[in-house]
């Protein structure tokens, strides 16, 4: 199987990675080793050198080291009552300690393959009703944020793209994300496709995101698919592969431009979710059935009625079940 039929699941990073666990065991090593190098060295006219009969800071550090990491080797030994005592209640569970630390070090590098085989499957199993964002460039970022800023949690969304600095990325904000090609279809189940509840196609080739469409659609006939194009020539094959809805960005860009200063600031403001002017969508509440879009308050833009939008002055009276899209503002603006 080639590189480009491989699909990896990348979970989100722990608090501590596995480099920063290996430091703190590294640095309490060295600190037992100092700590009873001390010991010694504060004692050492308790101590026999065989070689020379002094035990200088050295000979401290050296007895600490092979004491702690072996039994010793007898050539530098405890020979007063004070240095004896020291060895039976400092040196003794220090080197138990250390012993304990070696072999907490070996069956953490052996079971961190295990752990996260069971987190890979633990989450797998628990995979269903979520978001898939394609590509995790400018435009899936911004996706991403208004998801999170709508209430979703970051557990509901998998995050797909083909470049390892776009993963880390996504991985290092605390979301799961799968590395590969998007217009495979491995890659597609991989990121559970087949059982989320809606896909949002934002790459950044015209071409991929159609391929991507089409292959999204054939593993999940009724998901949501919203994709973005860049040039407007290619919206209409994005809707025949399958997309729900399709937002042409150079299109989109050149309206914002070309509109007066002021409209322009609104559009803007409508486009940045979570401050000022915001296009939400919610359910209808119970006193809000049997009205129409124009007596409700704020300003309702349409209604979404059994998964087709209806514009402002084709949906009629509110019916249960609705879902509103409207303009809200901040209330502390």
């Amino acid at each position: 199987m080639s590189d480009a039929d491989r699909a990896t699941v990348r979970l989100p990073v722990p608090p501590r990675g596995p480099l920063m666990r290996m430091s703190t065991r590294l640095f309490y090593a060295f600190g037992a080793i100092l700590l009873m190098a001390t010991a010694v060295y504060l004692d050492r006219e308790g101590y026999r050198d065989n070689a020379d009969d002094e035990v200088s800071l050295l000979d401290a550090v050296y007895y600490a080291s092979v004491s702690l990491s072996t039994t010793g080797y007898g050539d530098i030994t405890p020979v007063s009552v004070s240095a004896r005592t020291v060895n039976v209640l400092v040196i003794l569970p220090l080197r138990l300690f250390f012993l304990a630390l070696l072999v907490g070090t070996t069956f953490e590098v052996l079971g961190t393959r295990t752990r996260e085989q069971w987190r890979l499957n633990r989450w797998r199993s628990r995979l269903h009703g979520h978001t898939v964002v394609v590509g995790y460039g400018t435009k899936g970022r911004s996706a991403v944020n208004v998801l999170l800023s709508n209430g979703l949690a970051r557990s509901g969304i998998v995050v797909i793209d083909n470049r390892p600095a776009g993963v880390k990325e996504a991985t290092g904000e605390g979301l799961v994300a799968v590395v590969g090609d998007s217009t495979r279809s491995i890659v597609l189940r991989e990121a559970g496709v087949d059982r989320a509840a809606r896909v949002i196609v934002a790459v950044d080739r015209d071409d991929a995101a159609i391929l991507t469409t089409l292959t999204t659609r054939q593993l999940n006939p009724t998901v949501p698919i919203s994709v973005a194009v860049r040039e407007a020539e290619n919206a209409p094959l994005a809707r025949h592969s399958g997309a729900d809805s399709v937002v042409t960005s150079s299109e989109a860009a050149g309206r914002l431009l070309a509109h007066s200063p002021a409209v322009g600031q609104v559009l803007d403001d409508l486009l940045n979710q979570g401050k000022g002017l915001d296009v939400v969508e919610r359910p209808a509440r119970l006193d809000e059935v049997g009205r129409k879009p124009a007596e409700l308050p704020g300003l309702v833009l349409g209604v979404m009625r059994a998964g087709t939008f209806l514009r402002y002055a084709a949906a009629g009276e509110v019916k249960h079940g609705d879902r509103l899209v409207i303009i809200q503002g901040d209330p502390g603006e």
